[in-house]
């Protein structure tokens, strides 16, 4: 990693941009590399410039700031993301951090620490302020963290995720119809859903959904 650490700002307000990016100037280390309006630009702009930090906001338009996150993290895995909202919230600070992100920070927090919160990230660490630390302990406490696939999977109805799981163990749609008594047009009818349901487009592509999701499972 360079002593720069180059930025890429994020967020759907040109003011929260602009004013990011003009406390900034103030700091020789931070090199403002790209801007983004919406999360399919954000993760555009993410593959392009290959930034040392992200700073994302939670929640933009096209594609929220989680989603972002996850697609930036996967594509891009020495860039560090570190996530910006207006308000806390468990599930968007746990999923965050399920996402890929290293740091989860409220817009209201005092620029210094701020500042702060994008030097740690940018070099590598990790940090929370103090609202959202105490949401994770929270959700630990509770036993309640989630997997990213195991969020994005509850759209699913109890016959579509066992179909979920036949179609990872290489079933075709004639084979799952005589395991759960269906016609191989209902269940293709199924299929169908459930790749629209995970935004997906390919069948391989949820079976590889599904091998991921179990593998995060704790053991029985």
């Amino acid at each position: 990693m360079t002593d720069t650490i180059h930025v890429l700002l994020a967020d759907d307000h040109d003011l929260v941009r602009s004013g990011l990016k003009a406390a900034l100037r103030g700091y020789e280390e931070f090199s403002v590399v790209a801007e983004a309006r919406d999360g399919n630009e954000a993760v555009r702009e993410a593959k392009r410039t290959n930034p040392e930090l992200v700073v994302l906001d939670v929640r933009m338009p096209k594609r929220n700031g989680i989603e972002a996150c996850r697609d930036i993290r996967s594509a891009l895995p020495n860039t560090n993301v570190l996530m910006l909202t207006s308000y806390a919230d468990e599930q968007a600070v746990m999923a965050s951090i399920v996402a890929g992100a290293s740091g989860f920070v409220l817009k209201d927090v005092q620029t210094a620490d701020l500042i702060e919160a994008m030097r740690v990230v940018g070099r590598g660490g990790k940090t929370l302020d103090a609202s959202s630390s105490a949401a994770v302990i929270e959700q630990i406490r509770r036993g309640n963290i989630v997997s990213e696939e195991d969020r994005v999977a509850q759209q699913l109805s109890e016959r579509e995720l066992r179909i979920l799981d036949l179609i990872a163990e290489g079933m075709t749609n004639r084979e799952i119809g005589e395991q759960l008594y269906l016609s191989e047009k209902t269940v293709k009818h199924h299929v169908s859903d459930i790749l629209s349901k995970l935004g997906l487009t390919r069948r391989v592509e949820a079976a590889g959904f599904a091998i991921r999701r179990a593998a995060k499972r704790p053991p029985d």
